[in-house]
């Protein structure tokens, strides 16, 4: 039995399949972590959403902001654009609400023991000041106002946003999930403090002002834990940083999908041709 993770798919279905084949993935014995955006911009959201579903019980996935982003749009918090017909055609799907049932289960995050270590899996990033139990605590408040009916709705309508862009303990309501859903969906350059800079999308070079990648504080919190996560595909897979795992290798953009096998940490890619 094996436990890989694989970086943003972003309905590349194609690709998946390929990586799958040749990391060759028994479903009967093997596992899967999907680091989030697993929908949106790909060819095949719909086709990707359905064969995740199948291998439900083979998979621990975290949310994306491709994948809140599809999900707002299916609570009518945000419209669909002419360009985003792989969403419009999730949501006119007979089966569209198991999937996005399934899909707004998921958490912001998880922690695991696989193979006598410890991994922890994000999207985006964890922030400097945050310590892994805070991390923890604060996904949970996320992922328990997406299970909650009463809350769901506000949540999604106050979503968006790029503020607040420092973390405090005394935020409170909607403002304080859109922080904690920043932090884990979107980050990339932030300061030391948490002061977040969600404009730039450039790789690590592009640093400025005190801003850094969130990983390379060397006073981080999280600093001897192992952190999974996608998102910045600007790093072309390449954090240059211990205990950090940068999946995300611009599938969608004509790169590659990235798998790393987690009891051995050894890296698998296919080509993302379609």
């Amino acid at each position: 039995m094996a436990t890989y993770a694989i970086g943003d798919i972003q309905g590349c279905l194609e690709p998946l399949e390929r990586l799958l084949k040749k990391i060759r993935f028994d479903p009967d014995r093997d596992k899967l972590w999907l680091a989030g955006d697993m929908v949106h911009r790909g060819p095949d959201s719909l086709g990707t959403l359905r064969f995740l579903y199948r291998h439900r019980h083979q998979i621990t996935a975290v949310l994306g902001n491709h994948d809140l982003h599809l999900l707002a749009i299916a609570h009518g918090a945000k419209r669909l654009t002419d360009k985003e017909y792989d969403l419009a055609e999730v949501l006119r799907a007979k089966d569209a609400d198991v999937l996005l049932g399934w899909l707004q289960d998921q958490p912001l995050m998880v922690h695991k023991k696989v193979a006598d270590k410890y991994f922890s899996m994000v999207h985006a990033g964890i922030p400097p000041m945050w310590s892994m139990s805070k991390a923890l605590e604060l996904a949970g408040e996320v992922h328990r106002a997406l299970r909650d009916p009463a809350m769901t709705k506000a949540y999604f309508y106050g979503m968006y946003g790029n503020e607040p862009h420092k973390w405090s303990d005394h935020l409170i309501g909607v403002e304080r999930l859109r922080s904690i859903t920043n932090y884990f969906t979107r980050m990339r350059f932030c300061k030391a403090d948490g002061t977040l800079d969600l404009v730039t999308k450039q790789g690590p070079l592009a640093a400025h002002h005190d801003y850094k990648p969130w990983f390379s504080f060397k006073e981080r919190k999280t600093k001897d834990d192992r952190i999974i996560f996608g998102h910045w595909a600007a790093l072309e897979g390449e954090a240059h940083t211990r205990n950090v795992y940068a999946l995300d290798t611009g599938c969608v953009w004509g790169g590659y999908l990235t798998a790393m096998r987690l009891d051995d940490e050894e890296f698998f890619c296919a080509d993302c041709t379609f």
